[in-house]
């Protein structure tokens, strides 16, 4: 069950984007052009585990900075992309900087970590100067607002600086190295490497440079890029996103809708019931249709309205056949064509062809499916976990003890990343797994330390604001549905007992 239930407040609205600058690091190496790119923390709240150029936020102490040719907000950015470029990589892209020996670099750099030594004045104490036509603007991307966190970034073209060695200090970087551009593509093709649109933009365009000017200008022209914010995000070669506004359970806001393939596409859970929104997806799908990506089939993971809500118009007007599993179409508001079967492969054509492997993986609800590339192990999961908050099991529909025997085995598949219908996408696959095992069990350990708790039988109403005393009292309507499910378990377990509506623990 994904949709909202009455008393539950609707999710915040999105914060506005923070101000930020990026900088597409690149040098001319002897086989060519090469980027500097950053592998970000697993852990990271936003854009854990994705590849990146330098960057970050602008900070208040930027705007006393002096920037030649240039100034007010506009200097300020070419502040924070310098800044963060040295902060992040080791290079110090100022006037004079090539003077300073690696050892004062890095003892600079850390003082400028620590907070102890301002970037302003570093660069006073050395007289350095940063210089506008250093950083070449490449361009402006706004976070789309499914995306938790959120920023307005302004994009860098910079050559790096012979004299200084680019390299990462791991913290909230995992890792940095200088690739060319070709090779970064292959990493993403290949789903090794996730990237975001804009750092995906800069890859594609570098591959072919001939000049920082014409670069520069290529990266800015950007194709699906409308109002700054990316429509087309395909983190890896053949699975393009595309989020459609939903009414689901808090903080989830949207359905993320997947295009799986380079060729024929499946489009895997349109979600929307507001026509306006399938009517943007059906744009969009027009306007990839060139490239040969044409759609083939619709796929249902399962058939709640948050995933199935726009099936309709999609096969309205772009007659496009359904797939889904049986007991998914024996509820479905559009008539199922194919039966999807536990095991089979969906083989789909194109440039890089693709076969999706079919899991069934009821639990949250019957008919669940989940969808694995066998290439990339990439994983298609539905609402078998998600990118914000959890998933919850709703009795009769929802089975605990199913869902933890399918989350076990997915956990014991060669899991790559999880691309969930709700939230962002989950590079590190087999750790969310493991995590949400974690979680589970120490739920019902919650519920069953809530029962013990008042030494005498007690009705499922009063063990939720014990077993979820770690939530809002909003969220215990939700919860009561999933404590639900976690007694049905354990009732079938013999570890509780129910007699009626009275839940109390076996006699020892």
């Amino acid at each position: 069950m994904s949709e909202p239930l009455p008393g539950v407040p609707a999710a915040p609205a999105h914060p506005q984007p923070k101000d930020a600058a990026v900088v597409v690091l690149f040098q001319r190496a002897p086989g060519g052009i090469q980027v500097f790119w950053l592998e970000r923390e697993a852990k990271l709240r936003f854009a854990g585990g994705f590849f990146a150029f330098p960057g970050g936020r602008v900070d208040v102490a930027d705007a006393a900075v002096q920037v030649t040719g240039l100034e007010g907000p506009q200097a300020q950015w070419i502040v924070a992309a310098a800044r963060e470029l040295f902060e992040e990589t080791g290079v110090l892209k100022a006037r004079g900087a090539q003077r300073l020996a690696p050892l004062e670099l890095d003892e600079l750099r850390r003082a400028v970590l620590a907070e102890t030594l301002g970037f302003g004045e570093l660069l006073r104490q050395r007289g350095l100067t940063l210089h506008a036509e250093d950083f070449v603007p490449a361009g402006r991307w706004i976070t789309p607002p499914f995306v938790p966190g959120g920023f307005d970034a302004r994009f860098f073209l910079v050559e790096s600086v012979p004299s200084h060695v680019a390299q990462v200090w791991k913290g909230e970087l995992a890792s940095g190295e200088w690739i060319a551009p070709a090779e970064a593509l292959s990493r993403w093709e290949a789903g090794t490497a996730l990237l975001h649109p804009p750092s995906l933009r800069a890859v594609q365009v570098m591959s072919k440079f001939t000049d920082v000017v014409s670069a520069a200008q290529a990266m800015r022209a950007a194709p699906f890029c409308r109002d700054f914010y990316a429509e087309r995000i395909e983190f890896q070669r053949g699975v393009t996103l595309y989020a459609l506004l939903t009414p689901t359970l808090p903080p989830a806001t949207h359905t993320n809708t997947f295009l799986l393939g380079t060729g024929e596409l499946l489009v895997v859970d349109p979600g929307s019931p507001d026509d306006a929104e399938i009517d943007r997806l059906i744009r969009f799908l027009r306007a990839i249709e060139p490239e040969g990506l044409k759609p083939k089939a619709i796929v249902l993971t399962h058939h709640h309205g948050d995933h199935v809500g726009g099936a309709r118009r999609l096969v309205d007007v772009l007659g496009l056949p359904v797939w889904a599993h049986e007991r998914t179409a024996d509820r479905s508001p559009v008539k199922v064509s194919r039966l999807l079967r536990d095991g089979e492969v969906l083989e789909l054509a194109g440039p890089l062809p693709m076969k999706w492997r079919v899991l069934h993986t009821p639990g949250h609800a019957r008919g669940h499916l989940t969808l694995v590339d066998e290439r990339s192990k990439a994983a298609v999961v539905g609402d078998m976990v998600a990118g914000l908050g959890t998933i919850v099991i709703d009795p009769p529909e929802g089975e605990m003890a199913e869902y933890l025997r399918q989350l076990a085995r997915l956990e014991k598949l060669p899991i790559g990343t999880i691309y969930p219908a709700h939230g962002p996408v989950i590079p590190d696959g087999p750790g969310k797994l493991q995590e949400y095992a974690a979680h589970r069990a120490w739920r019902e350990a919650k519920v069953l330390e809530a029962i013990a708790s008042f030494g005498k039988p007690v009705e499922l109403a009063e063990v939720v604001p014990r077993a979820y005393d770690d939530v809002a009292s909003f969220v215990w309507p939700i919860a009561e549905r999933n404590t639900e499910a976690i007694v049905a378990k354990l009732v079938a377990e013999g570890r509780v007992v129910r007699k009626g509506q009275a839940l109390s623990l076996p006699l020892p």
